[in-house]
C-alpha cells in the first residue's frame, strides 16, 4: 500500500487530524511516517517540535490528509501557558477560516511503566482542550510496541482502558484506543478512523471564537493557570520552610548549608516568578501567536493568487499552441506530450482553487 499525493478528490474537504500528546511520545515520528514528509524529529525527550506545524497535504483512500503537529505541554523549550497558546492560536485561526478538525490523535508510549502524573496531566488537558463532545473524535494511540514484550503491552493496554484515572473516562464517552506498529499502514489505518469522521469543533474553539471568551477564562486556560498558582503556593511553602532551615544553619553557624539553602530559596523563587509570569501573559500570548498565523495566513493566500496568476497565464498560453500544433498536423508524441503538461497544470490550477477544502496555514 503506498500513500499518494495526487489523488485526493478536489471537491471534498481536507481530513485535518491534530496530533497531541508529550515530548518524545513519538507524535513528529507518527507524522512523517504517515505523509512521507520530514518535519525535524527530536531525540530522546528533546523536544523539536515547539511551534505548532502541518506535514504537506497527501492522500488517502482518495482524500486529501492534512496532519498538524504541536509541541506538547511538558516541551523541554517553551512554556506551557505558550504552548497553550500557540495550540488555542492555531484551533481558532482555523476554525474562523471555517476548517474543522476530523479529529484528534493522542500519543501514548506503550514504553512507558507507569502513567505518571505529568501524563495524566497532559491528557487532563488535552479533554478539557477538546470538550466531552468531541470525544468520539479522539483517537488514544499507543506506540513503540517494538521496545515491551507483547504481554507487558497488553497488560499495561489494559490497564490504561480501565482505570478510572487513566483513559477509560474518555472511552467511555467515545473515544477509541489503537495501536501503531511503526509501519505505514499501521499509520494509514489510524487515519482511516478519521475519513468518515463527522469535523465537531473543539470546546476551546467553540469557547474562544463562538462565545467570544478570552484563553484564560476557557476550561483549558482554567486548569492551566489553577496549576500554576498551585506551584506558585507549593514553591511559596518550600521556601518558608529553607528560610526556617537557613535561619537555623545561621545560628548554629554553619554557613556552607546556609549558602546552599539561599541558593535553592533564590531558585525557587525565580521559578515561583516565571509561573506567576506565565499566569498573566497567558492572554497577550495567545494574541502575537494569534497575529502572526493571521499574517502568515495573509502572506500565503496573496502568494497562492500570484501562483494562481501565473499558472492561468501559462496555461492559457499552453492551449494555444497545442490548438497552433493541431491545425498544423504535429506529430502526435509531440500533441500528446503538451496535452499531458497541460493536464498537470489543470491538476495544479485545481489543487490551488480556494473551495477545494485547502488550509491556508503551511
Amino acid at each position: 500500500m503506498q500513500r499518494s499525493h495526487i489523488d485526493a478528490v478536489v471537491d471534498a474537504p481536507d481530513v485535518i487530524i491534530a496530533i497531541m500528546g508529550a515530548t518524545g511520545s513519538g507524535k513528529t515520528t507518527f507524522a512523517n511516517m504517515a505523509s512521507g514528509d520530514n518535519l525535524a524529529v527530536g531525540r530522546d525527550l528533546e523536544s523539536c517540535t515547539s511551534v505548532v506545524q502541518m506535514c504537506k497535504p497527501f492522500g488517502l483512500d482518495g482524500r486529501r490528509m492534512v496532519l498538524v503537529d504541536t509541541p506538547g505541554f511538558d516541551d523541554t523549550r517553551t512554556s506551557d501557558t505558550d504552548v497553550l497558546a500557540m495550540i488555542a492560536a492555531f484551533l481558532t485561526t482555523t476554525y474562523e477560516e471555517g476548517k474543522l478538525l476530523a479529529g484528534v490523535i493522542y500519543m501514548h508510549r506503550i514504553s512507558d511503566i507507569r502513567m505518571g502524573g505529568l501524563s495524566v496531566r497532559n491528557f487532563r488537558l488535552l479533554r478539557r482542550l477538546c470538550g466531552e463532545k468531541t470525544l468520539k473524535n479522539l483517537a488514544i494511540v499507543t506506540n513503540m510496541w517494538g521496545e515491551v514484550s507483547p504481554s507487558v503491552g497488553e497488560a499495561r493496554e489494559a490497564e490504561l482502558a480501565s482505570r478510572e484515572n487513566f483513559f477509560k473516562p474518555a472511552l467511555d464517552k467515545g473515544a477509541t484506543l489503537l495501536r501503531h506498529t511503526h509501519t505505514f499502514d499501521s499509520a494509514a489505518n489510524i487515519l482511516r478512523h478519521f475519513i468518515c469522521s463527522k469535523p465537531l469543533p473543539l470546546q476551546i474553539q467553540d469557547e474562544m471564537v463562538d462565545q467570544c471568551m478570552d484563553l484564560p477564562e476557557t476550561a483549558a486556560g482554567v486548569e492551566l493557570h489553577s496549576e500554576l498558582q498551585a506551584l506558585v503556593r507549593k514553591h511559596e511553602q518550600e521556601i518558608r520552610t529553607l528560610r526556617a532551615e537557613m535561619n537555623e544553619a545561621l545560628r548554629l553557624k554553619e554557613n556552607e548549608l546556609r549558602d546552599e539553602l539561599r541558593t535553592e530559596i533564590h531558585q525557587l523563587q525565580g521559578e515561583s516568578s516565571r509561573f506567576r509570569r506565565d499566569a498573566q501573559e497567558m492572554a497577550s500570548k495567545y494574541e502575537l501567536e494569534k497575529n502572526r498565523l493571521e499574517s502568515q495566513i495573509r502572506e500565503s493566500a496573496d502568494a497562492a493568487r500570484r501562483e494562481q496568476a501565473k499558472l492561468t497565464s501559462e496555461y492559457g498560453g499552453m492551449l494555444s499552441e497545442f490548438e497552433k500544433k493541431m491545425q498544423e498536423g504535429a506529430p502526435a508524441w509531440e500533441v500528446v506530450e503538451l496535452r499531458m503538461k497541460i493536464l498537470t497544470l489543470e491538476k495544479q490550477m485545481a489543487d490551488m482553487r480556494p473551495d477545494n477544502g485547502g488550509c491556508t496555514i503551511c
